[in-house]
């Protein structure tokens, strides 16, 4: 059995696609108080460009991602989350954004983000929700498993991480997200090649967008009981 990270992010096609303008500010509003003032930063899955802009400063940033497309000139690695090629405890910051979910062995990766945090550092980190919600875009996306806020949290406890916070995400639009997993299971049929990001009319996205930015002000106040994505901030002990 061969454990690798097995898929790019759609964003490098569609980077202006609502859902990861939306994902750059939710994540922001939950995690942006733990990122802090890190020396050095690792990005892990840094094709998914869009989301992680909020975390770019004056420290050191590092990138690595499976597919080089994702990858700068001279400002990336390409190798996989399962194999860090960084020493021990090199990094003060690691951000993971929908990456754990692609590696079959969940213990490898959660013990390799751990591995290159140093004592003090801040894991920062989001996944899909909700077993229930698998359709046929997850398996074209290379997912092995959908996540609940629980599972999250004993997933990077059990790698020695303090978890600090842990909500849901993406609450506001989660009826128009539960619509179409339903719809995606009713058509029993996968959908056609290249078509792995639902399409949305000028006027869908300007709604989408609004409930997200309403969603991001109850964000920095409190967690959310319910949503499509799971937000974590944890950190290594010192």
């Amino acid at each position: 059995m061969t454990d690798v990270t097995r898929s790019g992010s759609s964003s490098i096609d569609q980077p202006d696609y609502w859902w990861y303008r939306a994902r750059t500010e939710l994540l922001h509003s939950a995690l942006g108080d733990f990122l802090g003032t890190p020396r050095r930063l690792l990005d892990v899955g840094s094709a998914d460009g869009p989301s992680v802009s909020w975390m770019r400063g004056d420290h050191e940033r590092f990138a690595i991602d499976l597919d080089p497309r994702g990858l700068g000139a001279g400002t990336g690695v390409c190798a996989s989350a399962l194999a860090l090629p960084f020493r021990d405890g090199s990094f003060d910051v690691v951000g993971a954004f929908d990456v754990i979910e692609h590696c079959e062995s969940e213990a490898r990766v959660i013990g390799e983000l751990a591995r290159v945090l140093a004592p003090g550092g801040r894991l920062l980190a989001s996944v899909p929700a909700y077993q229930w919600a698998w359709s046929d875009h997850d398996e074209r996306a290379g997912h092995y498993r959908r996540y609940t806020r629980p599972r999250l949290r004993a997933a990077v406890e059990a790698a020695g991480f303090v978890v600090d916070r842990c909500t849901y995400g993406f609450a506001g639009v989660f009826p128009v997200f539960a619509a179409e997993r339903a719809v995606r299971r009713l058509r029993r049929r996968p959908s056609p090649p290249g078509d792995a990001l639902p399409r949305v009319s000028p006027a869908q996205d300007r709604v989408l967008m609004g409930l997200s930015r309403v969603e991001r002000r109850v964000l920095r106040r409190r967690d959310l009981p319910f949503g499509s994505s799971v937000f974590l901030a944890a950190h290594r002990p010192g």
